[in-house]
């Protein structure tokens, strides 16, 4: 009798709290299953392509949409990601926390997660934005998915290459949310986005190349030298540099941009040699420092993007 008075009494009030922590932490599971830092460096490169194809603020019920939407999309897109690669998460030490690995999600959440935000993606943006942003998302979520996913990833060093294609989707469903078209201005924008990726994605696989090679993905830095990693980076950094000041003369854009883009070009230029000389020299290589350049480099220019056309800086040609 003495034990069973001394037993714990569950109470209405330890029970709620008990599942609202319970719920809260598969909320924070689902969010990491998006990949949250990824989708803002995507949602970086949408908002200003808008301002820019309306030349001035566009109506912002329609840029809220139109985030809202490209959110969802890149969460699925991701979700996806995070359940087809789970059996090399659970291997690699920088996604070893991820929530299928942790068990805090079922492959199935994951799945079902990843149709539904999925399809919610590209019903929002058909009903709110336009059919054109709506299709755009459907093809970055297929391309992603399937293409650079269960195709490239594990088949060839090229796969960040053709694969970062998906990660420049936003400028053109961006642009299509405003104008209902795509015109030669946000074709270059794409081909700034996707020209960046192999030079912001290879330094960070220089930095986890191990964890790649034990997981038998064919990252760049897994089957080249070095050296030969950096020369590609340095390459595809002067060809990111290059077009996005083909910008100036074809969208065109104005003084701002045309600043930033020129010493922001160059400073970027500055970090990827110097990371090219240490790899020549036999030195200790920094890859990380020249990926975190990267994205203050992209962030620099798309904001001169969605500044310049306000500023009416704009010079004509």
């Amino acid at each position: 009798m003495q034990g069973a008075v001394d037993s714990p009494v569950e109470t209405p009030q330890g029970s709620t709290g008990r599942r609202s922590f319970s719920v809260l932490r598969k909320a924070k599971a689902y969010v990491a299953l998006t990949k949250p830092r990824v989708i803002e460096l995507l949602l970086v490169t949408t908002a200003p392509v808008m301002i820019l194809a309306a030349r001035g603020i566009p109506d912002l019920w329609l840029v809220l949409a139109t985030l809202i939407g490209g959110t969802l999309s890149a969460a699925s897109a991701n979700a996806f990601n995070c359940y087809i690669d789970r059996d090399i998460d659970k291997v690699m030490k920088r996604t070893s926390k991820r929530p299928l690995v942790t068990g805090e999600l079922s492959p199935r959440e994951a799945l079902v997660f990843a149709f539904v935000t999925g399809a919610a993606s590209i019903a929002f943006l058909w009903v709110f934005t336009t059919w054109l942003a709506a299709v755009l998302s459907l093809v970055a979520i297929l391309f992603y998915v399937l293409v650079y996913t269960l195709i490239l990833k594990r088949r060839t060093p090229q796969n960040i290459v053709w694969g970062g294609a998906a990660g420049c989707m936003p400028v053109l469903i961006g642009w299509a949310a405003v104008t209902g078209s795509l015109t030669l201005t946000p074709v270059i924008l794409f081909g700034i986005v996707f020209l960046w990726t192999p030079p912001h994605y290879w330094p960070l696989s220089m930095r986890y190349k191990e964890e790649y090679a034990a997981v038998s993905v064919p990252m760049l830095a897994v089957v080249r030298g070095r050296t030969a990693v950096v020369l590609q980076v340095v390459l595809y950094a002067w060809a990111t540099v290059v077009c996005s000041l083909l910008l100036v003369p074809i969208a065109p854009m104005g003084v701002l941009y045309a600043i930033v883009a020129t010493l922001g070009g160059a400073w970027f230029l500055v970090e990827v040699h110097r990371l090219y000389a240490v790899a020549i020299r036999g030195g200790e290589l920094k890859p990380m420092r020249v990926f975190h350049a990267s994205i203050t480099y992209l962030t620099l220019i798309f904001l001169a993007v969605g500044l310049d056309p306000l500023l009416y800086l704009s010079i004509p040609f």
